[in-house]
């Protein structure tokens, strides 16, 4: 059973959220937190095995808990879940430890999934799924991120439109 923390200031978000992954057999979403501040006392006092985090909250942004989070459980899993788009934050947050990056966009099965890969120790964006890209597929070659895995990763995604990028193409670009 992966034991999940939400931490979103909206409370509508955190319930459906909630909702969906009470769907899924092997989770169970064990604490909430409207704010960093809850957020740190929650992780500090149990055992999760993934924090799903919005960047957008309120007193200190999520960013920068993440980073406190990744000092004191520098293993433990972050999927940054948010509306902002992937090139306004997806290579600070990967960078700062985040395991994965999705929109609030993205379908609750994306979310499913992405929750279950990085609570194997795998790293997720929402660009693989638009980019038509295998699910085991990773973004970073070593399956962690490096100083070089946003150059890669962009050069991959960033390249042409997903929809005008063929698999095998995104594939080698990713290669090189």
């Amino acid at each position: 059973m992966i034991k999940i923390l939400i931490a979103d200031d909206h409370a509508i978000v955190r319930r459906g959220l909630k909702q969906i992954l009470t769907e899924t057999a092997d989770m169970v979403v064990a604490g909430e937190a409207h704010n960093g501040q809850e957020l740190l006392e929650k992780m500090r006092s149990d055992q999760w095995d993934v924090i799903v985090l919005d960047i957008s909250m309120p007193g200190r942004g999520g960013l920068d808990i993440l980073k406190q989070l990744k000092s004191e459980r520098p293993k433990l899993p972050v999927l940054m879940l948010t509306i902002h788009p992937e090139d306004q934050y997806a290579v600070r947050v990967l960078r700062a430890g985040a395991s994965g990056y999705l929109t609030k966009e993205s379908a609750p099965d994306h979310l499913v999934e992405a929750i279950r890969k990085v609570a194997r120790g795998g790293n997720i964006s929402a660009r693989i799924w638009r980019s038509g890209l295998p699910s085991t597929w990773s973004p970073f070659p070593s399956g962690r991120f490096t100083k070089r895995s946003p150059t890669v990763n962009f050069k991959c995604s960033a390249s042409s439109p997903p929809e005008k990028r063929s698999k095998k193409s995104a594939r080698s670009s990713h290669s090189a």
